[in-house]
């Protein structure tokens, strides 16, 4: 009987998204030239209902919701405490985690000292390299201290010996660094396309399922883009972690953007050094560390990752235009979300901004986008504007309206407790809020019900 002809379809490298003809433009994301042509192998099809009943196994039938037991996971810790609280209080076992972020950042160093910690409290691991040789993952592990023999290493990217060898060694946890090296024979595509991506994952995963065995895989994109990225897999994993920062800076940030065993808003923050990845227990003081004194717009507030408040540094420049067009830039924030706040102060207090250029940067690297920083912006651009500073303990958050009114913001009580923690002396907040505060030592609430009492209050 003839084999089956392979046909040729189109993946978008972004999102997955099949098409049997070339598009310009992805029709799910919306990117430009990023479909890419593969050709896929048809499987002989069977007599589905009866193999199905063939293979099914009793004791995999459904049962009633209300006879199913529910209880807190099984969770093992990564000796990374930052880490443990992005993921939800530790490592659940049989689960599939994906650590995503630019070459370079230090996902392979995070992984690689995960496995320095849970190797020493006796956890078997399996780390998988595709990308570097044993002798060089032996010097980077070097530079962390010493390993126990409870570590295995190979460098491998033929999935079914990986497969092998974890069926035949049953580790507790196995790193693959990284996903878009590994390569399935039953996949005629290349390495790193979206068809083996996402066939070697599916593999990974019912292994994690069937075994126990936690999985983290690596994903990243090169700087051209050639490669598909970590958005392929988001749909498959349990877990989706984002490593994020300057790979000229020395901090870095570790955010959940999916997590089926915990919270998504948590974030972990390290610092790089000579020896590996370093926690910093305390990021406010790390965000603030070089903020300048009696500065024309610079301003402190207080967001929220999760259950952390943490305390940066807003900072606004306005300077008269020497074009028809006023430039507007923000870094670390929404430029549109400033362009409406600008508008606010030039229709609701009179601030004459249409003829300046306007820049705003959030200092040390950090993004955010909580409505709770509406406030501190508008302050920061009215005190350049205006080249009046703001009393350096001073911290101000809340969210502004189009009418100029400052709305409450939520977790308010720990908000207030960090800035009073690190020595600040007034907080500038939503007048609604004040009713639910417990005013910890003699730091100053001032309480505004819009734009013009906050900048009273804060002395512009």
């Amino acid at each position: 009987m003839a084999g089956k002809k392979e046909k040729t379809v189109f993946f978008c490298q972004n999102c997955g998204y099949e098409s049997a003809k070339w598009v310009g433009n992805c029709p799910s994301c919306h990117e430009w030239n990023t479909m890419v042509e593969e050709t896929v192998r048809p499987e002989a099809k069977t007599n589905a209902p009866s193999a199905a009943i063939a293979k099914r196994n009793k004791n995999k039938t459904p049962r009633p919701i209300n006879e199913i037991e529910s209880g807190e996971e099984n969770r093992i810790t990564s000796g990374i405490s930052e880490m443990d609280r992005v993921l939800g209080g530790g490592v659940v076992k049989g689960s599939m985690v994906l650590v995503g972020g630019d070459p370079g950042i230090g996902k392979s160093t995070l992984l690689l000292q995960v496995c320095h910690n849970m190797s020493g409290s006796g956890h078997e691991l399996l780390y998988v390299s595709g990308e570097e040789s044993l002798r060089q993952i032996k010097m980077r592990a070097d530079r962390l201290g010493s390993f126990s023999g409870n570590l295995k290493i190979m460098a491998e990217t033929d999935l079914d010996d990986i497969t092998a060898v974890i069926e035949d060694t049953k580790p507790e946890l196995v790193v693959i660094d990284s996903i878009q090296t590994m390569f399935n024979e039953s996949v005629s595509s290349a390495p790193g396309s979206v068809s083996q991506i996402r066939e070697t994952t599916a593999v990974l995963l019912r292994l994690a399922k069937s075994l126990g065995i936690t999985v983290f895989i690596i994903g990243h994109v090169t700087k051209e883009g050639a490669v598909a990225g970590p958005r392929v897999l988001e749909h498959m994993v349990d877990t989706v972690l984002y490593f994020e920062g300057d790979m000229k800076g020395a901090y870095r940030i570790l955010r959940g953007v999916k997590n089926r065993f915990g919270s998504t808003d948590e974030i972990g923050v390290f610092e790089m050094g000579e020896t590996g990845l370093m926690e910093v227990e305390n990021p406010s003081e790390f965000m603030l560390s070089g903020r300048p004194e009696n500065s024309a717009g610079s301003l402190v507030t207080c967001c929220m990752e999760g259950t952390r408040p943490i305390l940066i540094e807003i900072q606004g420049l306005v300077c008269e235009t020497a074009f028809g067009f006023p430039r507007r830039q923000a870094n670390g924030t929404d430029v549109n979300r400033m362009n409406l706040l600008m508008a606010v102060l030039e229709k609701r207090v009179g601030m004459h901004l249409s003829s300046h250029d306007a820049y705003v940067n959030i200092a040390g690297g950090m993004k955010v986008n909580e409505p709770s920083l509406d406030l501190s912006l508008v302050l920061a651009i009215a005190s350049s504007f205006r080249n009046s500073p703001v009393g350096d303990k001073t911290v101000a958050f809340g969210e502004v309206g189009l009418s100029g009114e400052v709305r409450a913001v939520s977790q308010t009580q720990q908000r207030v407790n960090e800035a009073s923690r690190l020595g600040f002396e007034t907080v500038i907040l939503p007048y609604s809020s004040l009713k639910n505060i417990k005013k910890p030592g003699n730091i100053e609430l001032k309480g505004v019900k819009n734009v013009a009492e906050a900048l009273e209050a804060a002395g512009i």
